[in-house]
């Protein structure tokens, strides 16, 4: 299931199956089940795409990796207007979301499947912005919360902290922070 055995769905939206137009919409699944209302969706017939990446991890001394969903709780899916309650049925799926702009939706798609074809590390951005209230998630400073204070470049931010009233800058990894 990877980003490679999906790229066919990015075909032009003039097939017609029963006279209807095939569409696209956004699964949003309920937690930890992308994978499974895929597996679901290709019983049923349907055409899906789930962009995947590949994450590393070290065991003691075994390095593992899996394939996780780029984008967490959604699937993507190319469905004529009729079978979106099938879908909508299944025990996977929380809300089903109608795509208002097909050819943008299908060209965004197209280029984050392209990308997760290349060599490069590809990781879903969270939205760390000036002013963000963040929690530090490792590291000597873990568990602590601040606002982001400045961002330099895509990795670094300036992160303040208070203390006792007082207030002390630190620059950090954006990867070592979380939204809160």
């Amino acid at each position: 299931m990877t980003a490679t055995e999906h790229e066919s769905t990015l075909t032009p939206a003039n097939q017609n199956t029963e006279q209807s137009e095939v569409l696209w919409f956004v699964a949003h699944t309920r937690p930890r089940c992308e994978k499974k209302l895929v597996e679901f969706c290709e019983r049923e017939g349907f055409q899906t795409t789930l962009p995947l990446y590949k994450s590393v991890k070290k065991y003691r001394g075994k390095t593992m990796t899996f394939h996780k969903p780029l984008f967490p709780g959604y699937v993507f899916l190319r469905l004529v207007q009729e079978q979106s309650r099938k879908v909508y049925q299944s025990d996977y799926v929380a809300n089903l979301l109608d795509v208002v702009d097909q050819q943008l939706f299908q060209q965004q798609l197209g280029d984050i499947l392209e990308a997760l074809e290349t060599q490069y590390e590809i990781f879903l951005a969270p939205q760390i912005i000036t002013g963000s209230r963040v929690k530090i998630k490792s590291g000597p400073l873990r568990g602590m919360e601040g606002f982001v204070e400045n961002r330099t470049g895509m990795t670094l931010v300036q992160l303040r902290l208070d203390f006792i009233g007082q207030a002390a800058a630190v620059k950090m990894e954006a990867t070592e922070l979380e939204l809160i």
